[in-house]
Parts: structure tokens; sequence; C-alpha cells
């Protein structure tokens, strides 16, 4: 059992009831929202409970990152399931949910387990495993989806890797529909898409190979159609361009079951910022154009793209440290996704309800998970956020283990300056930090 919590004079914003108000915030000490909202600030406070005065803060639902990448179990070194934790609450993030592409793969049901048993020992989070959707992510067997989600798998997905066996990916998608299981994938070509960065003129002077829109675009479209075919739940886990975005309001009109996500660093960044072969910013799919970027936000606005993850993918200096071409795509997210996606508020982009409705309320939707909301009875899973909070990306003070982070020396607006899973403060900044 937790303490009873009262968070007062909060901004409350909800975007599971369209609600945005000053008001209170009233946890249990079953650690059970009790009441959210202006009319809560009359009805007293539980016994023993803990006060907090929140003026000038403003108080969401939990943040939901749906893919975040762990070393653990295999590669500790570069994450472990505790301090991916740790870095999700510094970064408000009170939910996450693991990709299986660890040493061995999250293919069966006992490693499942495993990362769940890990979680509730050492996460300060809520943590979430996705197993495998084929049989080591080596796209030729599909795994017991029916038995894994059983488990505790909130989804199925082939982690980094795309499935390019049709064949195997009908075969997934038929099944996966009978247990209303979602299948979560990249779409990337595999021999189009073999390039390390945009194509495009930057990529010619940097004399790097390029990758086409159409790496993404083509494996994506048939993903749609397979997905109209079979009346699977789809998921595309990270789009990046314009026409992909279209490519699922046309599937959507045609009444596939499907949605899409999208990478922090493809709202914040583009090619550009590569500069003179910044390995940080090598990412799949890579960095787009500043023109794609904007057309994204766009995207993300009206509602076209659902969600907004980090992608989290921790990675050490033996896999960064390289030539351009040769490093490890990926960096590490979830301490700035929240910061990095209040840029997009603050320029007027894209409208502070639907932005933190793409990062806690409808990633809950989407994977059936208990958060996303401040409804009574709801687990009072809350971020306390200061708007306009300016603070400085130091790598000394990355909570993750890896430090592979784009935005290092990044200046931002907004922060979270608590997190609450449970009704239990697991995060709350420091004021020397201030």
């Amino acid at each position: 059992m937790s303490q009873a919590l009262v968070l007062t004079n909060a901004r409350i914003l909800d975007p599971s009831r369209n609600l945005d108000e000053v008001g209170t915030i009233i946890v249990g000490d079953d650690g059970r929202i009790l009441a959210a909202g202006a009319d809560a600030r009359n009805q007293g406070a539980p016994e023993g409970a803990v006060t907090r005065d929140c003026k000038g803060l403003l108080a969401v639902p939990g943040l939901v990152d749906a893919r975040v990448f762990v070393g653990e179990p295999g590669a500790e070194h570069r994450e472990t399931i505790e301090s991916a934790s740790r870095a999700a609450a510094a970064g408000g993030v009170t939910s996450f949910i693991m990709m299986p592409d660890t040493d061995p793969v999250l293919d069966d049901i006992a490693l499942v387990e495993f990362v769940q048993k890990a979680a509730r020992d050492k996460a300060v989070v809520n943590v979430y495993p996705a197993a495998a959707l084929t049989k080591g992510l080596a796209g030729h067997e599909m795994t017991e989806i029916g038995m894994l989600q059983k488990a505790g798998a909130v989804a199925f997905t082939n982690g980094r890797q795309p499935l390019h066996d049709t064949l195997v990916l009908r075969r997934a998608m038929t099944y996966a529909r009978e247990f209303d299981a979602v299948i979560a994938l990249e779409a990337r070509d595999r021999y189009i898409g073999a390039g390390v960065m945009n194509e495009g003129l930057f990529a010619s002077w940097l004399g790097l190979d390029g990758v086409p829109k159409e790496a993404e675009i083509i494996p994506l479209e048939r993903d749609l159609r397979i997905a109209g075919l079979t009346g699977a739940r789809y998921h595309a886990a990270k789009i990046s361009v314009p026409e992909s975005a279209e490519a699922m309001r046309v599937a959507r009109r045609r009444g596939a079951k499907v949605t899409c996500g999208i990478s922090i660093n493809h709202l914040s960044l583009n090619e550009n910022d590569i500069g003179e072969y910044r390995t940080f910013f090598k990412l799949s799919p890579p960095l787009r154009t500043e023109d794609d970027r904007m057309a994204m936000g766009e995207a993300l606005a009206d509602g076209t793209i659902d969600i907004i993850v980090s992608s989290h993918d921790p990675q050490d200096v033996d896999t960064k440290r390289l030539p351009f071409a040769d490093a490890a795509d990926g960096a590490i997210g979830l301490e700035t996704l929240l910061a990095a996606a209040l840029r997009l508020h603050h320029s007027g982009q894209v409208p502070l309800m639907r932005l933190i409705h793409a990062m806690s309320t409808r990633p809950a939707e989407i994977f059936g998970l208990d958060a996303g909301t401040l409804k009574t009875g709801a687990r009072a899973d809350i971020t306390l956020i200061d708007l306009d909070e300016p603070w400085l990306v130091s790598k000394d003070a990355i909570l993750s283990r890896s430090k592979n982070t784009p935005f290092e020396d990044a200046r931002f607006s907004g922060r979270a300056v608590a997190t609450y899973v449970g009704g239990k403060c697991v995060h709350e900044l420091e004021e020397a930090s201030l």
C-alpha cells in the first residue's frame, strides 16, 4: 500500500476526457485515483495524505513509450531494465513497452516471464514486454502468439528487423487476428533500404549510400494491404515520410485496422543535423529532410500519426564511435522524449492536448495498457510538468547507461519535475538542477 496523495492547484490535462482545467488530483492509499479535476478541490483529503501544491505545473497522465530497446538480458552493459526504468521516470514516462531484441530473443514464455519478474523486482515504472513475432527474429517461423500473449506479451514485433517474407506475415496476421493481438513492424526494404542516410544531395556530398523514401513506402503499403486482407490489428512502428502518412489514411478509408507511430527524432531533427558524419544521428529510418519533418508534424497534429515513441536504443562506444557507414543505428531517448516533444507545442505546430494524447492516452489504447488516463479508479500514473523550465542536456546527467543521445548540449524549455507511478513518487527534480 502506498500513502494517499493530494495534488492541488495543478493544471490538469487529461486527453481521455478532453479535460483541461485547474483542479486537484486525489489518490487513495491503494494507488488509484479517487478524483481528478476542478470538482475535486472541495472533496477534502484522505486521512494521512501527503499534499503537494502544484501551482504553475501541468499534471498529465504518465507518458507511455511504446518502443524501447533494453540490453537485458545479454547486453546489460548498454542498458538494464532497472537503468531504463530510472531514465524513463526522469523523462516523465511511467510505462514502456520493451522490444524483444535481446540475447536470447524474447520468443518464448520463459523469457517473457523473466522480463516481467525483473521489472517487478527492479523497475520503478511499469514495463511491458513485446514478444518476437518470429523465432529468433529471423523472419522464417512465427512464434506461439496465443501462449505468449497469455504470458503477458502486449504486442508482437520483429524489433529492429523488418519482416520480408510476405507469406509468413500473412500467416502471422491471420493467427494474431484470432487473439486480437497487435503486430508492430518497421517498414524497410532489404534491398533499396540498405543505405545509411536519407537519399539526396546531402548524402551525395558526404559520399554515403542513400535510403530513398520508397524503401519505407513499398513495404508499408504491402503490410497495410495484408492487414486489410486478414483483418488483423497492425501498427507501423515508425514512419518518417509524408507519403507513408498518406498510405495510412488510404488504408483506414478501406477499413483496415491500422495505426502508426513516429520517433521523436523524426519530429525534432533532419538530415542536416548529421553534419560531419556525427554517428549519434545515424538512425533507422534515417533522418529525412526539413520539409518531411514539418509534414510529419502536421500529420501528427491532424491525428494521422497516432503516437510518438522515443525509440530508445542504447549503443556503446564500440558500436557508435566508428565511421558513419559502419556505426550502429539508434539513439537513447527516454529522458528527452517529453522535452523534445514540447518543442512542437512551443512552436505552435501541435496543440498540447494532441501532444499528450499521442504520448499517453493513445498508446495505452492501442496496446491495451492500464494507463493514459486520470479518470476515477485509474492507476495513479501521473507526470507533473513545468512547461517553461529551461534546461540543458548534459552527458554527465544522463541516467541511461549509454550516452548516445542526439540531443547532447541541446537547450529545452519544459521537463518533468515529478513522476508518480501508482501514487508513489519515483522521480523528483532536484532543486539544485533547477
